[in-house]
């Protein structure tokens, strides 16, 4: 069976802490735009790690936040030359109750009496991706907790000016460019590297 990402792989981007900062309370600095009451703030290094991944890969955005604002915002951070797949916002997510056991293994309920969206990667198989070539960058796990070996985990970006994990994250994500499957690549503490 040919798959979509056959010859390129899937690299799906998270937005909020992510690629930006958004919040309602104005940081000490110029923000880059705003929206629905939100200041945005783009994460730095965006577009020269845009620009350093663009041809290398097939990009597709993945947010838990309203497919309105998501869409919004992929408007004003992506430029043009950027193709990508799908724009995916939370009615693409699955809502989902947080079940976790205390550290002796018994139910907890006041753990799992959270729910949140998550992200499952199965959804893709049904649109002709394969699960093996797929790369999720997420900086919240959970959302990305069903999708082992194909996650990457970027600290959270809250603003700091002095942020540079997408720099680094554009040079390790050069390393999977000639793999075959990306699911056996350990994935943790990455950020090490670099």
């Amino acid at each position: 069976m040919n798959y979509k990402n056959d010859n390129k792989i899937l690299l799906i981007l998270d937005v909020d802490e992510t690629l930006i900062y958004a919040t309602e309370k104005k940081l000490n600095q110029h923000s880059d735009f705003e929206i629905f009451g939100y200041y945005i703030y783009k994460r730095p290094f965006l577009n020269e790690f845009l620009n350093a991944i663009k041809d290398d890969f097939l990009i597709a955005i993945w947010s838990s936040a309203s497919d309105e604002y998501v869409n919004e915002v992929i408007k004003r951070i992506i430029p043009n030359d950027v193709s990508l797949e799908f724009i995916w916002g939370r009615s693409r997510c699955t809502y989902k109750r947080n079940i976790q056991t205390d550290e002796y293994g018994y139910y907890d309920s006041e753990i799992n009496n959270h729910y949140h969206y998550i992200k499952p990667l199965k959804k893709l198989k049904k649109k002709g991706y394969a699960l093996n070539r797929i790369l999720i960058v997420d900086d919240t796990p959970h959302k990305s907790k069903d999708n082992f070996g194909n996650a990457i985990y970027p600290n959270a970006f809250m603003g700091d000016i002095a942020d540079s994990e997408l720099s680094k994250l554009s040079k390790y994500l050069k390393t999977f460019t000639t793999l075959d499957s990306v699911r056996h690549i350990e994935k943790r503490n990455w950020q090490n590297k670099y």
